[in-house]
């Protein structure tokens, strides 16, 4: 086993079992990328999150969020079924953790925060998302389904 295998991750299938088996939520996060400019770096505008999670009646689900940094308005906040999830979902690795449901609610940079506090990740590098003063867009404001990376088909 090289060190990418043995660095606390699991696979997809060990994520399931433990949310089945342990009552217990794994997670994977993703940053989204603005579209870079000639000559300019790239910066993260935004997160994809997956977590799997116990759904109550012995079997699991994906909680899968995604939205923009700083803001309180989400391009996806949803439940999807095992049968629904994509294969591509199948190959991500996610780090077990704790979750307080309140958390989903959170700005997308607290959220992860949370998320990797729950997981026991040391969070020296990353700042202090929870205390900065907030700030979000109207309850009006849309984002296009580009920005989270799935389309309009059904998977």
């Amino acid at each position: 086993m090289n060190d990418a295998e043995n660095d606390g991750r699991m696979s997809f299938d060990e994520a399931v079992a433990f949310a089945t088996q342990k009552q217990q939520t794994a997670f994977c996060a993703m940053p989204v990328f603005s579209e870079a400019i000639e000559d300019e770096a790239q910066t993260a505008e935004g997160a994809r999150i997956f977590i799997i999670e116990p759904n109550g009646t012995g079997n699991w689900q994906l909680r899968f969020i995604a939205g923009p940094f700083f803001s309180n308005a989400y391009a996806a906040n949803e439940r999807i079924e095992p049968a629904d999830v994509p294969d591509s979902l199948r190959e991500l690795r996610f780090m077990p953790t704790h979750v307080d449901t309140k958390w989903y609610e959170e700005q997308i940079q607290i959220l992860i925060q949370y998320l990797v506090k729950g997981a026991g990740i040391a969070t020296a590098q990353m700042p202090d998302y929870a205390s900065m003063p907030a700030r979000s867009a109207d309850s009006e404001t849309v984002f296009p389904i580009s920005f989270i990376g799935r389309d309009q088909a059904p998977h």
